[in-house]
């Protein structure tokens, strides 16, 4: 029967099978970009879609798009970033009392001899919000304070200054750029 006065609603489920052919390559390229590592980007689309899928479901379902997709994406992308840290973390944990007892107070220095040659290839802001928050040890509202921004431009900042960071780092001293300290690494670099 007809009800002349109720509107069809479009089949959210068939919204996203149609979406589906012209989202996963930029879904997929957005994830690729990110994390560098193909299985982990399809894994992670994979993830993103079957997400859509159980968000289609809900009621009232999303405004499907392709920047909506997108955003589930970053989305599955922050919380693997989250879970490897915190994976990482238990692994420093556990390994940290193995190498308390072995640890040379020169490696310390090295290291924070080569953390500081990198730190100064970054930009000004990023290695202005690096070095209060890990060299000064502030937390993120004193940094904040500190460059004249609100607390979540700064914890973006630092996300980009790390992501800067480790970048900068595997420029540096990746095999084809020589050992850290030899000319061949130094080569483009006005002392």
């Amino acid at each position: 029967m007809n009800h002349p006065g109720r509107l069809l609603q479009p089949d959210p489920g068939a919204a996203l099978l149609d979406l589906y052919d012209a989202a996963l390559p930029e879904v997929y390229g957005y994830l690729l970009s990110r994390c560098g590592r193909r299985g982990l980007a399809e894994d992670l689309a994979a993830e993103t879609f079957l997400a859509a899928v159980e968000a289609v479901r809900k009621q009232p379902p999303p405004k499907l798009s392709v920047a909506w997709l997108i955003g589930v994406a970053r989305h599955k992308l922050a919380d693997h970033w989250r879970k490897a840290a915190r994976e990482e973390r238990g692994l420093q944990v556990l390994d940290g009392a193995a190498q308390d007892v072995t640890e040379d107070p020169a490696d310390e220095r090295l290291d924070a001899l080569l953390a500081r040659e990198v730190l100064a290839t970054l930009g000004a802001h990023h290695r202005a919000a690096l070095t209060l928050r890990y060299l000064d040890g502030l937390p993120v509202p004193q940094v904040a304070e500190h460059l004249g921004r609100t607390r979540q431009a700064t914890e973006a900042l630092l996300v980009r200054a790390r992501a800067a960071f480790r970048n900068a780092y595997n420029d540096h001293f990746s095999p084809g750029n020589g050992s850290p300290g030899t000319a061949e690494a130094k080569e483009g670099h006005d002392d």
